[in-house]
């Protein structure tokens, strides 16, 4: 297994805390964000790290059972399965999941098994929810770049996700993207302050001279 990119625990932390709005806006790559059809399975749920990127064949998990011995603890699996929906994973991944230190799940497929996953508060993301299980076949490649709808993932690019989405920020970018995002975050923050004041959106972001449009 190739070494990865890897983040201390304080740049997740801030990631994090920050989140996937803030950090979109931030970051300046319009791909950046996955379809939103990727939703977590229960409401409150949130990651960040390295991503270690996968693919399935539809209706095939094989890839993912072969993951499990190569993926790096504090990864977040990202899946793509070209968008067909079934029960790719469960409880019995979760556990071996937790077992190899994996953070989340991120799969444009599905998932099943949703009360234990839920009950064991594992960060997944999902397309869909599908009873159907899978076969264990192919394997078309584990650890290599992806395109996850449509948003390109390499091992080590910084995933964030949480109840407004998922976010794949290039390793590259991460440092800037975590400065203007900080930056941004501190912007409003004040902004709000301002609001509790008495002052109005039109003032604090310069839109008073609307009516001459």
């Amino acid at each position: 297994m190739s070494a990865i990119k890897t983040w201390d625990a304080a740049v997740l932390e801030q990631a994090r805390k920050l989140g996937t709005s803030t950090l979109y806006e931030a970051s300046g790559i319009s791909t950046s964000s996955v379809d939103p059809t990727v939703r977590t399975v229960w409401p409150g749920a949130s990651v960040a790290g390295p991503a270690y990127p996968l693919e399935c064949s539809p209706g095939d998990n094989l890839s993912i059972h072969i993951a499990m011995e190569r993926v790096p603890r504090g990864s977040v699996l990202v899946i793509s399965t070209g968008g067909f929906v079934a029960g790719y994973w469960g409880e019995v991944l979760t556990v071996a999941a937790e077992a190899a230190g994996v953070a989340g799940l991120v799969i444009d497929g599905g998932v099943r098994d949703i009360a234990a996953l839920t009950a064991r508060r594992f960060p997944v993301f999902t397309r869909g929810i599908s009873m159907r299980g899978t076969i264990k076949a192919s394997a078309p490649s584990v650890g290599q770049p992806v395109s996850f709808t449509g948003t390109p993932v390499s091992a080590g690019d910084l995933v964030v996700a949480d109840d407004d989405g998922v976010l794949i920020i290039p390793a590259t970018r991460v440092e800037y993207t975590l400065t203007q995002g900080q930056a941004r975050a501190d912007k409003e923050a004040r902004m709000m302050e301002a609001l509790t004041k008495g002052q109005s959106t039109l003032e604090l972001m310069g839109l008073t001279n609307w009516r001459e449009a």
